[in-house]
C-alpha cells in the first residue's frame, strides 16, 4: 500500500467517524423531540364549552333537536314562528339549566322543571332566588304540540318566547325584576357576557357574541318546545288503529273503557253513563286545553286558605300526568290542590256552584247546576287507568334534555 493509498483510507475513516456522531446525536435529540410534539398535541388549550360541559355538548355532533319523528296524527304547532334548530337548542338548553340567570347563581329554570317529573315539580310552590312562586309549576313536556300560543296558567304570556323571561324577572323566582332595589335584566346580560362558554355559544348560533333579551327567548323556547314524549301505550295504541273511537288492540279492557269515557260527551241525566266529556276541553290526540277553555272549578290560591283565583284556564298537556312507574310527576292543578288523578276525576264528577266563580267554563254548568258526572266507581277507575297510558318513558333520561353541565 502506497502512501496515498493510507491516506485515502485515512480519510474515508473520518468521514465515517464523523457520519456515526451524527446519526448518534439525532438518535439521542429524536425522543425529546417526539415527546415535546406529544406535549403540544395533548395539551391544545379546551374551549370554554368544553371546559364547562365535557362531552355532554360536542359542537360539532349536536344532539337531534330540530328533526325528531312526530307522528302523522299530531297536527297542532305553536312553534311555527320560531321554528328549532341544533344550535339554538342547545343554547337554550345551557340557559334553562344555569343558575348563573338567577340573582343569588342557585337557581335555573329547571329548578322549578325538574327532567324526573316531566319537567314539573313536586312541590306546592316552587322555590325561587327570593321566595316561592305564586302558582304551581306546570310540566312542559310537549308544550309545542298545541293550539293555544298563550302561556301560564292565567295565559298572561303571548308566546312561549314572552314567557321564558318572566320567570327571570320575577323578584320571588330569579330576582332580575328591575322593582324595588332588583337589578334589571340589563345587569344580568353583562354578567353573562362575562361567562366565556356564552361568548362561544353565541357566536356558534348567532355569528356573534351578542347577547340580547330577545336571542335568550328564542333559544329558551327553541330548547323548551323540543322537550316531546311519543313513546306511550297510547301512542302504541294509535300506531295499530284506523281511528281514535276505535278500541285499541294493546289496551286492556279497563283503558279502553276509559278512553271511551274520556271520549264521549256527558250522559244526560236519567240515562245510561257512558261518557264524561274530558275530550270537549282536553283534547286528544294532543291532548291540549281548547284555547277557549275558562276556569274548571278549582279557584284557590296556593298557600292561602281564603284567597280566590278565577283566572286559571290553560293547563298543560295531559300527557305524562304519571312517570313510568305510575307515580304522580307532582301535585295537580294551579294551586297544587290535588294529589292523586283518583281525586281530579272525583273533582270533575262533582262540580258544585260556587257564587265566587265568575268564570267557570260553561261546558263544566250544565242548566246553571254546575256539573254531575255520575261516574261509577269503575268508570272512574277506568278513566284513571286510560290517563296512565299517555306517560312515554324517553323523556325522563334522555340527555338532550338534561342538565348538560359537568359540575
Amino acid at each position: 500500500m502506497n502512501h496515498k493509498q493510507l491516506l485515502a483510507i485515512v480519510a474515508v475513516a473520518v468521514i465515517l467517524l464523523s457520519l456515526a456522531e451524527s446519526c448518534k446525536k439525532e438518535t439521542e435529540a429524536t425522543p425529546a423531540a417526539t415527546a415535546n410534539a406529544t406535549v403540544v398535541m395533548t395539551t391544545a388549550p379546551a374551549t370554554a364549552v368544553q371546559t364547562a360541559f365535557g362531552t355532554n355538548i360536542n359542537l360539532s355532533a349536536l344532539e337531534n333537536y330540530a328533526q325528531q319523528a312526530v307522528p302523522n296524527y299530531i297536527t297542532r304547532d305553536n312553534g311555527r314562528a320560531n321554528p328549532i334548530n341544533n344550535a339554538a337548542a342547545t343554547l337554550g338548553r345551557v340557559l334553562f339549566y344555569d343558575k348563573a340567570l338567577s340573582i343569588t347563581n342557585t337557581i335555573a329554570c329547571a329548578s322549578c322543571h325538574k327532567q324526573e317529573l316531566a319537567f314539573g315539580d313536586n312541590a306546592i310552590q316552587s322555590t325561587g332566588a327570593n321566595g316561592i312562586t305564586t302558582r304551581h309549576s306546570m310540566r312542559l313536556v310537549n308544550a309545542r304540540f298545541a293550539q293555544e300560543v298563550n302561556f301560564f296558567w292565567d295565559k298572561r304570556a303571548a308566546t312561549l318566547e314572552a314567557q321564558t323571561i318572566q320567570p327571570i324577572q320575577n323578584h320571588n323566582e330569579m330576582g332580575y325584576s328591575g322593582l324595588n332595589g332588583d337589578p334589571g335584566i340589563d345587569v344580568l346580560i353583562t354578567k353573562l357576557q362575562g361567562i366565556a362558554y356564552y361568548k362561544q355559544l353565541f357566536t356558534f348560533v348567532y355569528g356573534d357574541a351578542t347577547i340580547t333579551e330577545t336571542r335568550m327567548q328564542t333559544a329558551l323556547a327553541q330548547f323548551i318546545r323540543s322537550i316531546q314524549s311519543f313513546d306511550s301505550k297510547f301512542d302504541a295504541g294509535m300506531a295499530q288503529a284506523t281511528n281514535l273511537g276505535q278500541d285499541f288492540p294493546n289496551f286492556t279492557a279497563q283503558e279502553n273503557l276509559g278512553k271511551s269515557l274520556f271520549l264521549n260527551p256527558p250522559s244526560p241525566p236519567g240515562t245510561v253513563v257512558n261518557g264524561a266529556g274530558c275530550q270537549a276541553c282536553h283534547r286528544a290526540p294532543e291532548f291540549d286545553i281548547d284555547p277557549n277553555s275558562r276556569n274548571n272549578g278549582i279557584i284557590g290560591v296556593a298557600g292561602s286558605t281564603s284567597l280566590v283565583d278565577v283566572t286559571n284556564t290553560n293547563p298543560p298537556s295531559l300527557r305524562n300526568l304519571l312517570d313510568p312507574t305510575g307515580k304522580p310527576n307532582g301535585l295537580y292543578m294551579h294551586n297544587g290542590s290535588l294529589g292523586t288523578l283518583a281525586d281530579v276525576i272525583n273533582h270533575y264528577n262533582q262540580i258544585p256552584i260556587d257564587p265566587r266563580n265568575t268564570n267557570l267554563d260553561n261546558r263544566l254548568n250544565r242548566g246553571g247546576q254546575g256539573q254531575a258526572l255520575r261516574l261509577s266507581q269503575a268508570q272512574k277507575d277506568a278513566i284513571v287507568a286510560f290517563l296512565a297510558t299517555l306517560s312515554g318513558k324517553d323523556v325522563y333520561t334522555n340527555k338532550k334534555w338534561a342538565s348538560p353541565f359537568i359540575n
